[in-house]
């Protein structure tokens, strides 16, 4: 007796499906999964009999194998439960063939035969959809998630007595229907109106938030490095229908969705720790998961005391920050996974905290080689990714005191939009969304400059010793404030604030 189901498993952030072909055959009682499995896998074999007894359902004692194929591709999911019982009933002719024909089965078992939710049901129902298959049946606490995707019939199955009992038309399962969601206006709890002073930083900030760009912030503890960043989301555009997918996909994949299972509307924003090491930096396993690169995807990536990190989880930022993707290479599987973020750094100017502190408040303790060996971890290459360096310094106490209310986060977001929209008219059709993302040849099409701002630049390249890098982002950063300004060729007031905001902290790296 033959049968075959389909299943699904994830692959980097898509989707896969896999063929359970289900063999039982007269022999001494036997069972196996071959195609492989791991250990999670593996062990299926105990929840998925003991479910289908506790079904209610009885099965002649048999030698049983079950393929998983491609047998190629390492197999992780527990979700692979529901398809191999399946495809076990249907090989012993209690559910009919043409029943799980053209259907997806993606759902983990209890031992009383109860569906469980997993992780990466958004990427699995997108490939179903893709592959044209006709129905889906998940946990119901994945209904909500696989409801995402339009075009598929969503099935929610509370037990495996459940579901036999639909295929088998003793009754009837229902399709799956989309709670009803209220649009709700974007909320934060971090505003901009709560930051007295710091200009300078709040107008970078803006700048970053308008054209996607990198910022490190150097300053002297209690400036508001920490406070500042953690506002930043609040003035990032809103995501697109196309973004929030992506982002939902990730965490889905990571098993870190809400609750209600429903699409992220809010950018991500993450802040590890500094002891984060290199692999949880960019993702790992044995089969490679999404590091906090990947998390941060279409959000922001704050790394606060940033020479704490070190200097391996450090290194490792220079292709996503590069190329917005990181590629991962391990035994199983070879992948690629996106990250495009905003990198936000913060850090103080040495170990003590204290040196340059205008205000002459606490003196600096440090010895020129302390501090050179603590900004030394931060190297010559990952610096030059960044496209903002600005000083953040002690608030005074007017301004702390000032009874006149900061600008919101909501008066700075209309401005970030309107300059997102103006790059989006400019760059459509080019792959890229915003300044950040243009590459060389973009900047020669997209980024005129008048004579003044050409003399400005090239004194700029000569006395700052600037790289082709430098040069490139420096243009970059013009562009985006041209776009606040709402003006068409980058002028020389335009050339002058970038370079000034990529050469405010001064940093010793030699």
């Amino acid at each position: 007796m033959f049968a075959r189901t389909l299943g699904a498993a994830t692959l980097g952030v898509d989707g896969v499906l896999i063929d359970v072909e289900v063999d039982a055959a007269s022999g001494l009682p036997h069972f196996d999964i071959v195609g492989l499995p791991d250990a999670a896998v593996k062990e299926a074999k105990e929840r998925v009999r003991t479910a289908i007894r506790n079904a209610g359902i009885a099965l002649r004692q048999e030698k049983v194998i079950i393929n998983l194929a491609p047998a190629d591709l390492h197999k992780d999911s527990p979700g692979l439960d529901l398809p191999m019982a399946m495809g076990l009933l249907t090989a012993y002719g209690i559910v009919p063939a043409e029943a799980v024909q053209d259907c997806l089965f993606a759902a983990e078992l209890s031992l009383e035969g109860e569906c469980r939710p997993i992780r990466g049901v958004l990427p699995m129902a997108i490939k179903a959809r893709d592959m044209g298959l006709k129905a889906f049946y998940v946990a119901a606490a994945n209904a909500n998630e696989a409801l995402l995707v339009e075009g598929l019939t969503v099935y929610a199955v509370h037990t495996l007595g459940e579901l036999v009992d639909s295929l088998t038309g003793k009754q009837s399962l229902s399709p799956a229907v989309a709670a009803a969601q209220v649009a709700e206006e974007e909320t934060f709890a971090d505003d901009f109106a709560d930051v007295q002073g710091q200009y300078q930083a709040k107008r970078a900030l803006e700048i970053a938030a308008a054209g996607g760009h990198n910022v490190l912030m150097a300053g002297v503890p209690g400036a508001g490095k920490t406070m500042l960043a953690r506002r930043l989301s609040s003035i990032l555009p809103p995501l697109t229908r196309e973004e929030a997918l992506e982002v939902t996909k990730i965490y889905s994949i990571a098993g870190m969705l809400p609750s209600h299972g429903g699409l992220m509307t809010q950018r991500p924003f993450r802040s590890p720790h500094h002891t984060t090491s290199m692999a949880a930096m960019t993702g790992g396993g044995s089969v490679p998961r999404p590091g906090e690169v990947t998390l941060a995807h279409h959000g922001v990536l704050f790394l606060d005391e940033l020479p704490e990190f070190s200097k391996a989880a450090l290194e490792v930022l220079r292709q996503p920050l590069e190329d917005r993707c990181v590629t991962i290479s391990r035994v199983h599987a070879t992948l690629q996974f996106p990250s495009s973020f905003i990198l936000v750094a913060a850090m103080n100017p040495c170990p003590c905290g204290y040196y340059g502190d205008e205000s002459g408040a606490r003196t600096c303790q440090c010895t020129p080689a302390e501090i050179r060996r603590y900004t030394r971890k931060i190297s010559g290459p990952l610096l030059d990714r960044i496209d903002i360096h600005i000083r953040v310094p002690r608030v005074k106490y007017a301004e702390l005191t000032a009874k006149k209310k900061a600008e919101s986060s909501a008066a700075i977001r209309q401005r970030v939009v309107a300059a997102r929209n103006r790059q989006l008219a400019r760059l459509q059709g080019s792959g890229v969304f915003c300044n950040a993302q243009m590459n060389h040849r973009l900047l020669n099409l997209t980024c005129p400059l008048a004579k003044d701002a050409k003399m400005l630049l090239q004194q700029a390249f000569r006395t700052l010793h600037l790289s082709a890098r430098s040069y490139d982002r420096i243009i970059k950063v013009s562009r985006t404030i041209a776009d606040l300004d709402g003006a068409e060729t980058i002028q020389a007031q335009h050339v002058a604030e970038a370079v000034q905001l990529r050469n405010d902290v001064g940093l010793n790296i030699d």
